[in-house]
């Protein structure tokens, strides 16, 4: 009896990968991750006549129900234009004429000044910025474990989001808590001024941080009080209280980022079902009417006032009340937001994020349903776009690793396509192989197979008794050595030492004279 001589197995033909540099980010590559263009075509969820209904609900809002407006100066500012106030409620009420004035005079397009000009960032409809999860007050990774934050936390994360150019703004990063808070904000400027030449991030804490944190950028930048105003040279993220209420330090960031010409991202965090009307129509006309009282705001402090509209809006889980990420309300109303902005025309934020505990299926699963929910919706600005845990309470070094692998598979997307002579290859490629044949060794192929696909930074492509060999490491695993590898090879950009010598100088003189504390 003859017995079937067989060829090699599956697993033994397939050709074997080498694993990538765990630092790797396809230098290699042409693709441009700085200036990226939103390659997805926007969806709707509402009808253009609901989104003007939901508008025009919104201008409602502030002109019958009114915000609350914490802020003295603030409520001075709006009185002077012709709002109504109570002053025994601190209510402020916007008139219709008011919003439409400052929706003329917000610009449609923002350019923001990093360190390097080739890390200039513009925003505007159309185009796609990333910002790393941030303003958690706890970080985590598998070596070291769960732990507020710190100093070495906020510098080393800051070093990993710096050397993925998919970031193209620095995020509020984590908060430093070993560093005594009227003394912070000295902290994060001198660390994002050494440790990154992105466009840079500053809290919006009281006037004497914010005018502190300007004089630093500035001076460090080496900009003259004109040019520094001229162009934003940093930005804040003001959140509404919901409902309807705009706190001190927040009105205070609107009028001190408007007044020096620096960019102001509004935000309403709002939780369908808790601080907002269970509905996503609901929700998003109380979001909306909020940005657009801040909006207002900025625009009569200094006209055309850089100010980037913006919203969060998910659901509350209501068998505990805890926030939910990545739900399908939540891109509902990301979907419902960018109907919002590009009626107004402005540029605006979304974000993405995750609910869950730890790097697992759940937290894949939310933070890429959430950012789907921004592509669709033709967010400028994503922020929480990799690393957020436990919505917001931890930054996850692995997570950002392994969501960056995501947002670098987008960036590749952006790129497009082409579909020329030289990429369809008849000479250089079809004509070469016969029926049954192999394109390996082709002339397109061997001059493209370096550069033509995007090589990973944490996925592992090899088969399973290679996988096995190597340890049997999961993704979160390999995304350590990532990030170790990154720490460990990070270098500065370019300083210039006599600007870091000031910076200092100008730190230790304030410190001396007591810092500034935050004010509520």
């Amino acid at each position: 009896m003859s017995v079937e001589k067989r060829g090699p197995s599956r697993q033994q033909r397939r050709p074997r990968r080498s694993r990538p540099n765990a630092a790797a980010t396809a230098t290699n590559r042409k693709v441009n991750y700085s200036q990226l263009k939103n390659p997805f075509p926007v969806m709707d969820v509402f009808s253009t006549d609901e989104i003007a209904n939901m508008h025009d609900s919104a201008v409602r809002i502030l002109e019958e129900l009114g915000m609350k407006v914490l802020l003295p100066e603030a409520r001075r500012i709006y009185a002077a234009a012709g709002a109504r106030v109570d002053e025994d409620s601190n209510m402020v009420f916007i008139g219709r004429d008011m919003v439409e004035a400052a929706l003329l005079t917000a610009p449609k397009s923002i350019h923001g000044r990093a360190g390097a000009r080739h890390r200039d960032v513009t925003l505007k409809l159309g185009n796609l910025v990333f910002q790393a999860g941030a303003g958690a007050p706890n970080a985590t990774d598998l070596e070291r474990g769960r732990r507020p934050g710190s100093a070495r936390d906020y510098t080393e994360y800051l070093k990993l989001t710096h050397h993925f150019d998919v970031f193209q703004m620095i995020s509020p990063q984590v908060e430093p808590q070993d560093i005594p808070t009227h003394l912070r904000h000295y902290f994060t400027v001198e660390a994002q001024m050494v440790h990154s030449d992105k466009f840079p991030f500053v809290f919006s804490r009281g006037t004497p941080q914010a005018m502190d944190c300007f004089e630093m950028i500035r001076d460090f930048r080496g900009v003259s009080d004109e040019a520094f105003q001229d162009n934003p040279h940093c930005y804040t993220i003001i959140n509404t209280n919901s409902p309807r209420t705009l706190d001190i330090p927040m009105a205070q960031g609107l009028v001190d980022f408007a007044r020096h010409g620096q960019l102001s991202i509004v935000t309403p965090f709002t939780l369908m079902g808790a601080m907002a009307p269970i509905t996503v129509a609901g929700s998003i006309t109380l979001s909306h009417a909020e940005a657009l009282s801040a909006i207002v705001l900025t625009q009569l402090t200094r006209s055309g006032a850089p100010i980037c509209y913006g919203t969060f809006t998910s659901n509350v889980d209501m068998k505990s009340g805890a926030p939910a990420f990545g739900t399908p309300a939540h891109f509902q109303a990301s979907l419902a937001a960018g109907q919002l902005a590009r009626f107004l025309g402005l540029p605006w934020r979304s974000a993405a994020g995750s609910a869950s505990n730890l790097n697992d299926v759940q937290a894949a699963n939310e933070n890429q349903f959430g950012l789907w929910g921004c592509f669709m919706a033709g967010a400028t600005v994503v922020i929480h776009s990799a690393g957020w845990l436990e919505g917001g309470l931890t930054v996850s070094y692995e997570k950002l690793i392994t969501d960056v692998e995501v947002l670098n598979m987008v960036a590749e997307l952006c790129a497009g396509k082409q579909a020329g002579t030289d990429e369809i290859g008849f000479e250089t490629s079809l004509e070469q192989v016969a029926p049954g044949g192999h394109f390996f060794a082709t002339p397109q192929t061997m001059e493209r197979y370096k550069t033509e696909f995007y090589e990973p930074i944490v996925h592992d492509y090899s088969n399973h008794g290679t996988w096995r060999d190597r340890g049997a490491n999961d993704a979160s695993s390999r995304a350590t050595e990532v990030w170790k590898a990154i720490l460990t090879d990070s270098t500065c950009p370019a300083i210039d030492d006599v600007k870091l010598g000031t910076l200092k100088d100008f730190i230790a003189k304030r410190t001396a004279e007591g810092g500034a504390p935050p004010e509520s």
